[in-house]
């Protein structure tokens, strides 16, 4: 699962400043290290200018890798990072993260490999990182390997539906990953039922936040199908987008809460549904008694008709 090339020996791309291995570049690494107190990696001085930068086993650990990243804050020629078994734990993954937070051009895959191999990250949040399509896939794969993230937030990075598929083979093997944001993610009803596929066979995951995804009335069907057939699914909090709830849905959300009566089900993050009581709303059988008619008993006909109403507050 290593991403991209090794760096030390590619060629071509740009040589300018902005390069980690040009003067400026280099530069900036020296100082990162020296305000880290650790010592510069030498393949990192002494690499081509080129897209593609490896520092494969160089034992950087969470120190090391914070000079890293604070030396590419800026770099906008390094495409592809390969930091493969450097004992980053949790502080160097981090920084790493919050590296990318700043810097759009290095391709999601240098995180994947950080889950895959990482042994101490307990929580990861990477929101707002620009990981569209294949970076995301990548970025996820590493998910199914590693037995010690139990919270990851990608939300608002545009996975779409290839992303979303990978995020539904890796819950199929992953069994520690207790929260999951994938928030706003261009995630449609293909990848939302790609997820579902995961959320069959997972048994670990407590929290999943699907809200402003365009899954529809079939996506968010396909999920709560899902829950229905895995007896061991260890969901507490489901959110959903914010959809209109046709009869299919409803009834889907009702069997499923019969199944699992702690499961708090939420539509768009805080606003839920409740089926209106028959005894709210009767209708007049006897039009003859208008005068002993009550204010609700007096609602018009378009309003009986309804038997849902958004609540806020309210549980399923």
């Amino acid at each position: 699962m290593a991403a991209g090339g090794g760096g030390s020996g590619a060629d071509g791309a740009s040589s300018g400043e902005e390069d980690a291995g040009g003067p400026e570049g280099e530069s900036r690494y020296l100082a990162a290290c020296r305000a880290c107190g650790v010592t510069p990696v030498s393949g990192l001085l002494r690499r081509r200018p080129g897209p593609a930068l490896s520092l494969r086993h160089r034992g950087l650990g969470p120190r090391g890798a914070k000079a890293l990243a604070l030396s590419l804050m800026v770099n906008t020629s390094i495409l592809t990072l390969d930091l493969s078994d450097n004992w980053l734990q949790g502080e160097g993954a981090a920084a790493v993260a919050e590296m990318l937070k700043e810097n759009c051009y290095i391709s999601g895959e240098i995180l994947g490999t950080a889950i895959a191999e990482n042994i101490g990250l307990k929580e990861l949040k990477i929101s707002w990182n620009h990981f569209h399509s294949q970076g995301a896939a990548a970025l996820v794969k590493g998910l199914g390997a590693n037995v010690f993230l139990k919270v990851l937030d990608v939300s608002y990075n545009g996975f779409g539906n290839s992303g979303a598929a990978a995020l539904g083979e890796a819950l199929k093997a992953n069994n520690v990953l207790e929260e999951l944001n994938v928030r706003n993610n261009h995630i449609s009803v293909e990848g939302a039922l790609h997820i579902a596929a995961g959320l069959k066979e997972n048994k670990t995951l407590k929290r999943l936040d699907m809200t402003r995804n365009p899954m529809q009335s079939e996506g968010c069907c396909g999920v709560l199908k899902a829950l229905q057939a895995n007896s061991g699914t260890g969901i507490e909090i489901l959110d959903l987008p914010d959809i209109p709830v046709n009869k299919e849905l409803a009834d889907l959300c009702d069997a499923v809460k019969i199944l699992f009566p702690n499961l708090l089900l939420r539509r768009g993050g805080n606003t839920k549904l409740q089926r209106k009581s028959p005894l709210k709303v009767e209708l007049q059988t006897q039009p003859k008694v208008i005068s002993a008619m009550t204010s609700s008993e007096s609602l018009p006909a378009h309003a009986r008709a309804s038997s849902w109403m958004r609540v806020e507050g309210a549980p399923f």
